[in-house]
């Protein structure tokens, strides 16, 4: 379900040039910054660049494999 909310300007315009260069919209951009910082509280032991890790390689699409066959 879709909310609106409002906020700061300077938060959308950061968004926008970050998202600018990771090719996300902004709220797009948004939406991944709520996603680190809820995996980085629910567990503050990891490493920022373990958590991208694996943000990353479960956006990859898993490679199939086939027993015996070469």
């Amino acid at each position: 379900m879709a909310t609106t909310v409002e906020l700061p300007d300077e938060l959308i315009a950061e968004a926008r040039c970050y998202g600018d260069a990771y090719s996300r919209s902004a709220p797009g951009q948004i939406e991944h910054w709520y996603r680190i910082g809820k995996i980085t509280e629910e567990n503050p032991d990891l490493p920022y660049g373990f958590i991208r890790d694996v943000l990353l390689a479960k956006e990859e699409e898993p490679i199939p494999f086939t027993f015996g066959e070469e």
